[in-house]
């Protein structure tokens, strides 16, 4: 769907894009300021979450992490999953007072600070704009896989190519994919039950994809930190508080219905994966291990079916991660803590920050070189970056800045998040030591901007408008 040019707000029809400049949808409160158009509910929301998350991401770490757990995928999600309900915690609590473009970067500029606030965006920058790129490179290399004869790039670039003209057109577009692309995925899961669960390996128990003689928890918390990237739907939700309805209600359901949601999903796929095939896969087949899984399983049919679902469902996650990380740019942009002119500004056809697409766009076409495994851990570093400032900020925003006292209050906005905080920074010491050292790099990189931006400190750092 193509948004119509700008017009008068008080004339003009529902623009798509759902920027500023456009009048609101029916149903959507049109800001008195100019701000984004409010006209996501929480069903639109959570499926946002979902589509951002790919539930079929399970089989896009399923060879990695059962090769790094030694096949306690389900392990290692349910780990992952305890630690996200903390950090979704976090995000709801917040969302309920802070209403603004920018998710973990708008946060913690409010609870922490301006500095702290830029350098957790810069996090988040790093996280979200490698999103993108790792579904190119696995859409690549799952297509490659099945057709030979055409190489991984080609198939890469032309998903980069549609999904950047989608996200130009406008968020309308993004919003009805993901309804699509979610359900489209749903219906896979449930023939993949159907065959999974007429060839349970007789030799296999119903705990043991839990819990097994072999079972090494620093190996399968290794695993768990990879596993965060798979979580990242509830954090993309809290982006979307400047176009929510009514947005201290629906963006807490949203953040943890997503994260219970998609954390179920994950879960049950990794049981029945290892209820049918134990075996584990090593080298270079760790990879594509899911085909060779879906294949013993289902034969062409459910291959087939599986490519399907995993490259639409890959699809919806580059569109709605780079609808996500345009925002944050836009936010940052908006703010002047980017350039303003390439990042903080609106195409005056479609009315999207079109420079901020393009950029993610740009930076996506490395996917011809990338390594699935070091961009999986590097995503998931971004992540947990950003999620420890977001529990942090909690303590900061309610018991320090807005003084709550009262053993609930400590329990809620102390106790919940510090819990919260130590599970983040436990996975992320577990991740592989050249991709802290990355990621840590990347932060001193953020550092040193921030600094000549502020002229050492001589100059504030520039706010952003959080209502």
């Amino acid at each position: 769907m193509t948004a119509p040019g700008p017009r008068p707000v008080s004339l003009g029809r529902s623009d798509s894009a759902g920027w500023p400049g456009a009048s609101a949808p029916p149903g959507a409160s049109a800001p008195p300021d100019g701000g984004l158009i409010r006209s996501m509910g929480v069903p639109t929301l959570v499926f946002f979450g979902l589509a951002y998350m790919v539930p079929m991401t399970v089989f896009t770490t399923y060879g990695i992490v059962n090769e790094v757990t030694g096949g306690f995928l389900a392990s290692a999600y349910a780990i992952t999953l305890a630690a996200m309900l903390f950090t979704a915690g976090s995000y709801a609590l917040l969302g309920r007072k802070i209403r603004s473009a920018g998710s973990a970067y708008a946060y913690a500029r409010e609870g922490l600070g301006g500095g702290v606030g830029f350098l957790t965006g810069w996090a988040v920058m790093i996280d979200y704009i490698l999103l993108p790129m790792l579904n190119y490179l696995l859409i690549g290399l799952y297509l490659a896989e099945r057709f030979p004869q055409v190489p991984a790039w080609v198939f890469s670039m032309l998903a980069l190519v549609l999904v950047t003209a989608l996200n130009i057109i406008g968020i309308t577009v993004v919003k009805s994919a993901n309804v699509v692309l979610v359900v489209l995925q749903v219906l896979f899961f449930l023939v993949f039950f159907v065959f999974a669960s007429r060839a349970f390996d007789p030799h296999t128990g119903p705990l043991d994809p839990f819990l097994r003689s072999d079972f090494s928890l620093p190996a399968v918390v290794a695993g768990s930190a990879i596993l965060c990237l798979s979580f990242l739907g509830f954090d993309a939700i809290s982006t979307m508080a400047e176009e929510a309805k009514r947005p201290t209600r629906s963006i807490p359901i949203a953040v943890i219905l997503t994260t219970v949601i998609g954390g179920v999903f994950f879960i049950a796929i990794s049981w029945f994966a290892h209820m049918t095939t134990p075996e584990v896969v090593t080298g270079d087949g760790a990879d594509v291990a899911a085909l060779s899984m879906l294949a013993g399983l289902g034969g062409e049919v459910l291959t087939a079916l599986f490519l399907a679902a995993y490259v639409t469902g890959a699809l919806g996650s580059a569109l709605a991660s780079q609808a996500s990380v345009a925002r944050i740019l836009y936010a940052m942009g908006r703010d002047r803590v980017l350039p303003q002119k390439l990042f903080g500004s609106l195409s005056e056809r479609f009315r999207t920050p079109v420079g901020a697409i393009l950029v993610v766009a740009v930076v996506s076409v490395s996917a011809v070189f990338a390594d699935v495994d070091f961009v999986a851990s590097i995503v998931s570093f971004g992540a947990l970056t950003a999620f420890s400032a977001v529990n942090i900020s909690v303590v900061s925003v309610y018991l320090v800045q807005g003084k709550r006292r009262g053993a609930g209050a400590v329990v809620l906005y102390g106790v919940v998040p510090t819990v919260g905080f130590l599970l983040t920074v436990w996975l992320w010491t577990s991740l592989a030591p050249h991709t802290v050292l990355l990621g840590l790099g990347w932060i001193a990189l953020g550092f040193l901007y921030l600094v000549w931006t502020t002229r050492a400190f001589r100059r504030p750092v520039p706010r952003m408008h959080l209502e």
